[in-house]
């Protein structure tokens, strides 16, 4: 294998590594819609 092949190889995988570490963040802060009670102001609206 090139030089140049291994080093974009290690580049895409560490891009890949952060771009994973990234979205288990998010997804761990945030929460489902379909998850949160429904506030009065919804069941009085009729929503």
């Amino acid at each position: 294998m090139k030089r140049s092949k291994r080093i974009f190889f290690i580049i895409a995988a560490i891009f890949l590594l952060i771009m994973i570490i990234i979205s288990i963040d998010i997804s761990q802060r945030t929460t489902w819609p379909g998850a949160k009670k429904n506030l009065n102001e919804r069941i009085e609206s009729g929503e």
